[in-house]
């Protein structure tokens, strides 16, 4: 038998497919059974019958015979085009095996009625050597995503206008007090490939407002056998290069198969220093989020997998991350004396401080997999989380929230469980109807505490020295969030154009603290429960006129809890849990969009409007602000890519989206903020290989203007941002016995800030950083 990656729905199997050889002379039917011939080793493919058109090539490996049938393969590899026959014919380019892991959503991403995104392992590989952390590779390759900050957060990196939900192996890394570092948890290297699911989604439960970023880590072999990956890499800035602008990288790991048991260790380490921009300045650390400079980290990732019965599997995972700030520099408050954006934030060295920026995060997971429980395929999973994320220290004594120099740490540790059913109907047979449903459940104690210093010795020192007089205070209690939903969602085929879908589910949530004073005006909050219990729904419909083009429609609503904890630490005297703006927020989403693929062209595009009666709450000039009022947003986004032969191949993508919320003093629209809302993002990129040995590609990156916020007096992140352009260059070259590969982040030199950089996060010219200048990177890969 063969085994293939492949999808599940319906009657179709999701997960690996055991294939075996047919009985002679099988013919197409509407079923998805389907004859291949001529099929060996590295050979691509299409089929039809059944469900295809994801619109990608596949190749197949490792096969012994090259003459076989295979049965309900339509939607498994979701290959578009005619038969094998047809296609054995035509000049088919070879492109990696294609496999689909963001199992919830119900089928194969092909029949999405909405925009996916899917990020493989090749590409990942590729725009570490141009990129600093996930979240820069998403700001680059995904459109509908807004451009990563170069720091500490991802609180400005909204996918259409409102915040995701990440799952790593289906473990949520958002809290329920949102510090927007949701996408600093695990290192690119312990990643096999990233799928982006753009729109509002109730489908994991709350905080999906905009969308579903799943990553998935490092799968094991598949075949017996054992092997090992070592790399080692390093960077520097080139506008200044000596050693304080050097990173180094070291990557180990080891994959292997034994019977039915396999396994995956994967090591990162990687220490970083400064960070030059391009006029050869030392970029100081962001003073509100703080950035990855002058940083250590590990990044460990263990998997062991149990294969038994003939259908059966068991696997656990441990992923660990510990990054760490040692630093000796700060942001010069003496540039606050100028008007805010006329001057850069400057580096300024003495930083005394005992416990730097960090960010901490374990995993734990176990999955089983059962394809045949009386029909019906059954997924389970349980997992525990142990997460710590500190901030850099904030001079908050103006402010009455804070009233001190206080540095804040969140402590949060996470426990629960999924089950999943993919249902056929035999009653619905000839439509191919099939139900999925399941249940989850999540348990959430976070707390963010804060560490006071000695305002005196802080002023003396210029802002540079933090003596601690207080350990930890109270700035956040811990708040206990418990969760539980359930859902169904049903699809069916009424012909063989059209797939339609729809589906509910109810989540119930239960929020407790206890009694608490607040840090910065020491008002007695008694503590309190909130309860929540709301029902979403989804539709879709996916119209294929010809094989090669999907239309579609979706349909879908997201539930998302207020910031409790931000209000909590806020809270006056007499606060009260049953005040409105602890009310969740119910968004409606709308999608119409289309993707096809003519020979060597694939296209994919998009129009988007959501809406809900509630804004969210939000802090301005550090202080709470409670209008929540209607909000709305729309756009539209795409990517385009051509392959001119085997060698060359174009492309790129588009994101334009505006938002507006109802200003209550008026009842007009006013334009939602900086943070929420980015300019126009283009993307293009060639890639060319002259030789088998050799792969190279030049990529450029264009931010627009945007000034509607400012146009409209919004205050926090309503600064005018102006346009910047960035171009990278990334080679490969088989080199010996392994693979170096170098490349160049802002290949030019253009000297420009971020967004995030230009919008002023502090709200002063401590947080007006420059981008990075140009900077190498280079790293070797040996597998052994």
């Amino acid at each position: 038998m063969w085994q293939i990656p492949g999808w599940r729905s319906g009657r179709w199997f999701l997960g690996l497919a055991a294939i075996s050889p047919p009985a002679p002379h099988q013919k197409v039917n509407s079923k998805g059974l389907f004859s291949y011939k001529a099929i060996c080793e590295g050979n691509a493919f299409s089929a039809t019958g059944g469900r295809t058109s994801l619109q990608s090539w596949v190749t197949v490996r490792g096969l012994a015979h090259c003459s076989f049938t295979l049965g309900i393969l339509g939607l498994l590899l979701g290959v578009p085009g005619e038969t094998m026959a047809d296609e054995a014919e035509g000049n088919n380019l070879k492109l990696p095996a294609i496999e689909v892991r963001a199992v919830r959503q119900a089928g194969a991403l092909d029949t999405l009625s909405r925009y996916v995104t899917r990020i493989t392992r090749e590409e990942i590989e590729k725009q570490q050597e141009t990129t600093q952390s996930v979240a820069e590779i998403l700001g680059r390759m995904v459109p509908g995503m807004a451009p990563a900050s170069q720091t500490f957060t991802n609180s400005n990196q909204t996918l259409r206008g409102r915040d995701v939900l990440v799952l790593i192996d289906g473990v949520p890394m958002n809290t329920n007090r949102n510090v927007s570092r949701d996408l600093f948890n695990i290192k690119a290297s312990a990643i096999e490939s990233i799928e982006v699911v753009h729109g509002g989604s109730s489908v994991y439960g709350g905080g999906a407002a905009g969308g579903i970023i799943y990553i998935n880590t490092l799968q094991g072999r598949r075949e017996e056998g054992i092997e090992f990956e070592t790399v080692l890499g390093g960077g520097t800035s080139l506008t200044e290069m000596d050693d304080e602008a050097l990173s180094g990288r070291l990557v180990q790991r080891v994959l292997g198969k034994k019977g039915p048991v396999d396994y995956t260790l994967s090591f990162s380490g990687e220490q970083t220093q400064g960070f030059f921009d391009a006029e050869g300045d030392r970029i100081p650390p962001e003073p509100s989020q703080g950035d990855l400079s002058d940083t250590g980290t590990l990044d460990l990732l263990g998997k062991l997998g149990y294969e038994f019965g003939a259908d059966q599997r068991l696997e656990l995972s441990v992923n660990y991350l510990d990054q760490e700030q040692d630093t000796d520099f700060i942001s010069d408050p003496a540039v606050n004396d100028f008007p805010p954006g006329s001057v850069k934030a400057k580096a300024l060295k003495g930083l005394q401080l005992d416990e730097q920026t960090a960010n901490e995060n374990l995993l734990l997971n176990l999955g089983y997999i059962k394809e045949d429980l009386l029909g019906s395929k059954i997924q389970a999973q349980a997992y525990y989380r142990d997460y710590h994320s500190r901030f850099f220290p904030f001079d908050g004594r103006p402010f009455s929230g804070w009233n001190a120099v206080a540095q804040t740490f969140l402590d949060s540790q996470v426990s629960g469980g999924r089950l999943t059913i993919d249902t056929p109907l035999p009653l619905l047979e000839d439509l191919d109807a099939f139900l999925l449903w399941g249940a989850d459940i999540n348990y959430e104690e976070t707390e963010q505490p804060a560490t006071i210093f000695n305002g005196d010795v802080f002023d003396a020192s210029g802002g540079r020295v933090f003596e601690v007089t207080d350990k930890e205070r109270t700035f956040v209690p811990e708040t206990t969030t418990e969760s539980y939903g359930v859902f169904g969602q049903f699809e069916v085929i009424p012909l063989d154009q059209v797939i339609l879908r729809g589906g509910i589910r109810h989540e119930w949530v239960d929020v407790s603290f206890d009694d608490f004073v607040t840090l910065g005006q020491g008002n007695e909050i008694e503590g309190g429960e909130i309860h929540y219990s709301e029902t979403t729904f989804n539709a879709g419909v996916v119209y294929t006129p010809v094989s090669p083009l999907d239309l579609y429609f979706n349909f879908s609503q997201s539930f998302e809890l207020p910031d409790i904890g931000l209000q909590l630490r806020f809270a006056p005297a007499g606060f009260n849990v049953t005040d409105s703006n602890l009310e969740p927020r119910i968004i409606d989403n709308f999608e119409i969009g289309m993707r096809g693929r003519f020979g060597g062209l694939r296209i994919s595009a998009a129009g988007f409007y959501s809406e809900s009666d509630l804004g969210g709450v939000f802090v301005e000039n550090f202080s709470l602000v409670q209008e929540r009022t209607p909000e709305h947003i729309y756009g539209a986004e795409g990517s385009l890519d051509y392959i001119f032969s085997d060698q060359l191949k174009i492309g790129g993508t588009f994101t334009w989206q505006k938002g507006e919320r109802e200003e209550p003093a008026t009842g007009e629209d006013i334009a939602l903020n900086g943070f929420r809302i980015p300019p126009l993002k283009l993307t293009g990129y060639v890639e060319y290989s002259p030789f088998h040995w050799w792969n190279a590609r030049l990529q450029v990156l264009y931010s627009g203007n945007r000034d509607d916020a400012a146009e409209d007096g919004v205050g926090f992140g309503g600064r005018e941002v102006e346009d910047y352009t960035v171009v990278d260059l990334y080679s490969s070259f088989d080199a010996g016995p392994g693979t170096l590969r170098i490349g160049i982040e802002n290949l030019l030199n253009n000297q420009y800030h971020t967004v995030f950089g230009q919008l002023l996060r502090s709200g002063s010219n401590t947080s007006h950083l420059a981008a990075r200048g140009a900077t190498a990177r280079v790293s070797y890969t040996l597998r052994w």
